[in-house]
């Protein structure tokens, strides 16, 4: 007798590699059209599922988890994290967690590169005159940005992303600092060329530019807050393309207003899509709709990752990227 397949839910649209797969291995629901399921679908999904897959738009909180049917086992979330999700109700319920991690990583350093250079070489402003037809040609004082050899960079969480960032900013000529919950391996940061500070609040007093590459953790939220985004030097920008939570919007954007920062690089926000309509008036400010992942490549390989923990799971061992409450 065939083995039935287990029931698995989508909650948004993927890559047609993607589903076309989940479709050959699951007896899967699809999403006709992208936009983010409402909670009252995402509580009906999680009642009649073996396995659910959300992304970063869906809140699967205690509340909905413990409304969950018994049939649930599986929570396979289509990104790398999952602050999104209550992974302690979820394991108190006998449900697993999964993530796709390590695929992002160079797409995402990337995008923080390219978000430095835009804001300290004033990119966005020259698109601006070129579109609107204004330029009237060179002129030696037009324009000025910063050089970015020879600058301070200060990396907010080194792990796989911070990593890549440091390599990619040596290689510009950036000297590396960071800031970790642990210390690197004196190889590894032999390796990065990185200088460690175990005090958050000096390495943020001395650095040209600071790139916040940690997770969104209870411990993480407003790590950067109004009196540590103080300590910064007026001439320092800051570039995001962690989570929104971890710096204080509003106490940045304050402080952009004032001057007293001169630019930032934005991907993500602290309330989402609900961006500051004070940070979308500042030429010194480059924002973006959270891209940093945003390459083709990308996004199907995070699918080949939710089908391998899913069909790992189907074969009774435990998914690769399960995640536990001791990784948060």
């Amino acid at each position: 007798m065939a083995k039935q397949r287990l029931s698995v839910v989508v909650t948004r649209r993927l890559p047609e590699e993607v589903e076309t797969r989940l479709s050959e291995l699951f007896d899967v629901t699809l999403r006709d059209d992208d936009a983010p399921m409402s909670r009252t679908d995402l509580a009906e999904a999680m009642k009649s599922a073996d396995v659910l897959v959300p992304t970063v738009t869906d809140e699967i909180d205690s509340a909905l988890i413990s409304q969950a049917g018994d049939r649930l086992k599986l929570i396979a979330n289509y990104g790398a994290g999952v602050d999104h999700i209550d992974v302690a109700t979820a394991r108190q319920r006998g449900v697993l967690v999964s993530n796709t991690p390590g695929v992002l990583t160079d797409d995402t350093a990337d995008m923080t590169m390219a978000l430095l250079l835009a804001v300290l070489r004033r990119i966005p402003e020259g698109l601006h005159v070129m579109q609107s037809g204004d330029w009237d040609g060179w002129a030696p004082t037009a324009y000025l940005g910063g050089r970015v050899a020879g600058r301070r960079l200060g990396i907010l969480g080194m792990g796989r992303i911070g990593q890549a960032v440091a390599r990619r900013a040596s290689a510009f000529g950036m000297q590396v600092h960071y800031h970790n919950r642990r210390r690197l391996r004196p190889e590894t940061e032999q390796a990065l060329d990185a200088t460690f500070w175990e005090s958050l609040d000096q390495m943020v007093a001395r650095m040209d530019v600071i790139s916040v590459n940690c997770p969104a953790t209870p411990s993480t939220f407003h790590l950067m807050n109004a009196r540590r985004l103080k300590l910064m030097k007026p001439e320092a920008v800051i570039v995001n393309t962690s989570r929104g939570e971890v710096v204080d919007e509003a106490a940045l954007t304050r402080m952009l207003r004032a001057g007293e920062i001169a630019g930032a690089g934005l991907d993500v926000y602290e309330h989402g899509t609900r961006v500051n309509p004070r940070l979308r008036e500042l030429g010194n400010v480059v924002l973006l709709p959270h891209m940093g992942s945003a390459t083709r490549e990308g996004r199907i390989e995070m699918g080949e990752k939710v089908i391998i923990n899913i069909k790992t799971f189907d074969d009774g061992h435990r998914p690769p990227d399960q995640v536990v409450p001791s990784m948060l």
